[in-house]
């Protein structure tokens, strides 16, 4: 796992045999497996045991672009930033590689909750500081 920086935090991996589908490529699924995976590491670099125990997200919606395709054995480089973060919701991108090439890439919204109440809550300073980081 990378991390040159906050603004964009990335992670490598090599397709597994299971990563597969019947058409001998990355199946689309484990494409956006990849995308919260590099959800979730990027924000425990980000948070802390103090915002976690307040907030967690969850994702409302997950758009993703296909450009190319993945076999066994490829090495895959993850990477991902936040955009724009306003109200309750947050956008983050996640672009996935081969090399130089780029397999897909994708944009997910999702909204912060409160863990006490498990309602959408707004972003607040605290949390939009630390997604500053990572714009």
């Amino acid at each position: 796992m990378s991390n040159s920086n906050l603004n964009t935090f990335s992670f490598s991996l090599t397709v597994q045999v299971e990563d597969i589908d019947v058409l001998n490529h990355v199946n689309n699924l484990v494409y956006l497996k990849w995308v919260n995976e590099a959800s979730e590491r990027h924000w425990k670099v980000l948070s802390n045991d103090q915002i976690n125990t307040k907030y967690f997200w969850f994702c409302i919606r997950h758009e993703i672009d296909y450009k190319g395709e993945a076999f066994l054995g490829d090495k895959i480089t993850v990477r991902t930033w936040v955009g724009e973060s306003k109200g309750v919701k947050s956008i983050r991108h996640v672009a996935i590689y081969k090399d130089d090439n780029l397999l897909a890439k994708s944009a997910s919204t999702w909204c912060l909750i409160d863990a006490k109440t498990q309602k959408p809550t707004r972003i607040r300073e605290d949390i939009l500081e630390l997604l500053s980081n990572s714009i």
